[in-house]
């Protein structure tokens, strides 16, 4: 692979933006130059004063381009993988929605050959999003696939993946879900709260047994209240806990999303698209999970009933949004990449930093994509 220097940048260095040339060979950021060190003698890509922010991570995500998982063919991951490096995503987790558990192993069964063989985004692992959620709070999951906790379930699930979960989300306030909580963590996989009705203290022992991230944090779980501070309460007053956010302005109010800047440690708060599967698309009908959905005030809503039933969401755009919101730049890019590789142990990838993977994304001075690295090359 062809060592490539990246000159005329702005990088995210240490949460600080500096500016630096970005030396790229093997695929690896090499060297980061900052000073008056001569340039070595290498092709020159000039990114004219572009923004250098690591390339994103998105932890949850159900489709995107018309593919995704609930289509059940490998090739699927694969041109998800495609089609998200092109808007500046350099790896992701393919989210499974709640499905009866013989179902779900069925299905990770059959995207499971896809990993590894991916040529754009890097598939961390799956993400499944049930099927041990409160019925209470099922957002657009289908109530008849919603299951009772059962070790075994989650034994085969596991099994049929041949160890690739990287997270879970469940409800931890529902009868039997303790033992399913403690093999995740035996297993590397991490647990989070979410599709929950859990009181305030039914939340907090999940935090203390180990459930200690919260999936789209206000969405589809109990809310904030001063004599019931429940899920959201918990994960607001708590800063150990850490939280997904989806940061597209309809989900969470724009000042919301900007007010967790203020009240949570910025490392415990990952921003994600929860985008559907039609996303990107132009031309419908627009399918997801099986039902009919239409864009409607920037958002996916089933067309039977319009409640909202997931995002229309880039991670490119999150990042613009999260700026928007009132973080900077800096700290978008926190959001946007660093925490969920630490979140998901994604080793060298997240940051800007000699060693690291060489994924890349420059943004204008809109913060629009100039231009996308992933692994040293240009997409």
């Amino acid at each position: 692979m062809q060592d490539l220097l990246i000159t005329d940048t702005r990088a995210v260095l240490a949460g600080e933006i500096r500016p630096a040339a970005l030396w790229l060979s093997g695929g690896k950021i090499k060297q980061i130059i900052t000073d008056g060190t001569p340039l070595p003698n290498v092709p020159i890509f000039n990114a004219k004063g572009a923004l250098a922010v690591p390339g994103f991570i998105d932890p949850h995500i159900h489709g995107f381009a018309g593919y995704g998982p609930e289509n059940a063919t490998r090739n699927d991951l694969l041109e998800m993988s495609q089609k998200l490096a092109k808007y500046g995503v350099s790896a992701f987790c393919p989210t499974l929605y709640c499905a009866r558990p013989h179902e779900m192993e069925a299905l990770l069964k059959t995207l499971l050959p896809a990993l590894g063989r991916e040529t754009g985004a890097q598939i961390i692992g799956f993400h499944l999003e049930g099927p041990f959620i409160s019925p209470q709070k099922p957002g657009v999951m289908k109530p008849q696939d919603i299951v009772p906790p059962q070790l075994a379930d989650m034994e085969r699930l596991y099994e049929a993946a041949q160890g690739h979960i990287t997270n879970i989300t469940l409800a931890p306030e529902l009868p039997g879900i303790s033992p399913i909580i403690d093999f995740c963590l035996a297993h590397g996989i991490l647990v989070q709260g979410g599709h929950t009705n859990a009181t305030y203290g039914e939340f907090l022992r999940g935090a203390h047994q180990g459930v200690k991230h919260a999936t789209h944090l206000f969405n589809a779980m109990s809310g904030f209240n001063h004599r019931a501070p429940g899920a959201a309460g918990a994960v607001l007053m708590h800063p150990e806990i850490s939280c997904e956010i989806i940061a597209d302005g309809v989900h969470v109010h724009p000042d919301v999303v900007g007010f967790l800047r203020r009240i949570k440690p910025l490392e415990n708060i990952v921003a994600i698209t929860d985008a559907l599967k039609p996303t990107g698309l132009t031309d419908g009908p627009f399918i997801a999970n099986g039902e009919e959905v239409i864009l409607d005030g920037g958002v996916w809503k089933r067309k039977t009933d319009k409640v909202i039933a997931g995002s229309a969401l880039t991670m490119a755009q999150a990042f613009k949004n999260l700026v928007a919101f009132g973080y900077t730049p800096a700290e978008a890019a926190q959001l946007t990449s660093t925490n969920a590789a630490r979140l998901l142990n994604v080793p060298n990838k997240g940051r800007l930093e000699e060693g690291f993977a060489a994924d890349l994304v420059l943004l204008d001075p809109q913060l629009n994509l100039q231009a996308v690295f992933l692994g040293g090359k240009k997409i």
